[in-house]
């Protein structure tokens, strides 16, 4: 029998708690495959001090510092402890390859899918920014800015309207994608975790956006986004 594996993720004052889109997706990776876990919360402002007491991976800054993040998983079946969303998708693939995730040996092609994308929703990402910041505890917020800001400089309320606008191109190219395959997933009829990537950026918005402003992006591309998260939602299980 499987043991219970464990997944750190942070703390937010939303119902649930779950709102940052990278620990959404080994989250959602565990539920499709049907694998047992169980979540540890931690404050957002406690990640580094958390992750090293455990012995996690630090990651590497572009100016060469180290930083500890989530999602980390903890196997207990191999005495594993993985750092990095992607690295995380990788390992399980590996270890649990059943109802796989990377199918017909697509995982450097998601790999680029994932880097490409992300690159889409990092030139508007100041707009996300200040809403997550509302969602989090005072210290934790004021953590958030701290480091955010060294890889996405202040003021973040700027440029709403600037934003936006480059967040709906962005949704547009990422539809042009999704048009070049028959069928409602990036592969077709066939789900992946190129769909888990872009839904969980999706989730993200969702979680801390005000309603109009979720509603907006719903409303792009005849309701693409809004029907993505939710078919994702439901091949994971998590409806």
């Amino acid at each position: 029998m499987t043991q219970t594996l464990v997944l750190y993720d942070t703390l937010s004052n939303l119902p649930g708690n779950s709102w940052s889109p990278n620990p959404a997706k080994p989250r959602f990776i565990l539920s499709y495959k049907g694998l047992p876990f169980v979540t540890v919360w931690v404050e957002y402002s406690d990640i580094s001090i958390a992750m090293r007491a455990i012995g996690a991976k630090p990651n590497k800054r572009s100016d060469g510092s180290d930083f500890c993040t989530v999602p980390v998983l903890s196997d207990p079946n191999t005495g594993a402890l993985i750092s990095d969303s992607l690295e995380i998708a990788s390992y399980l693939e590996k270890t649990y390859p059943e109802k796989p995730i990377f199918p017909n040996n697509s995982e450097s092609l998601i790999r680029e899918f994932d880097s490409a994308h992300i690159q889409l929703i990092i030139p508007a990402v100041k707009s996300i920014f200040v809403r997550s910041t509302e969602i989090l505890s005072p210290v934790s917020a004021k953590f958030f800015i701290k480091i955010r800001s060294m890889d996405v400089p202040l003021p973040w309320d700027a440029n709403y309207d600037e934003d936006w606008a480059l967040l709906e191109k962005g949704h547009n190219t990422a539809y042009e994608w999704y048009q070049k395959t028959n069928g409602k997933w990036f592969m077709g009829d066939t789900f992946s975790y190129a769909d888990i990537i872009v839904a969980c950026w999706l989730l993200w918005f969702k979680r801390v956006l005000k309603e109009d402003e979720w509603a907006r992006i719903s409303s792009w591309n005849g309701g693409k986004w809004a029907q993505v998260l939710a078919d994702v939602e439901k091949e994971c299980e998590l409806a």
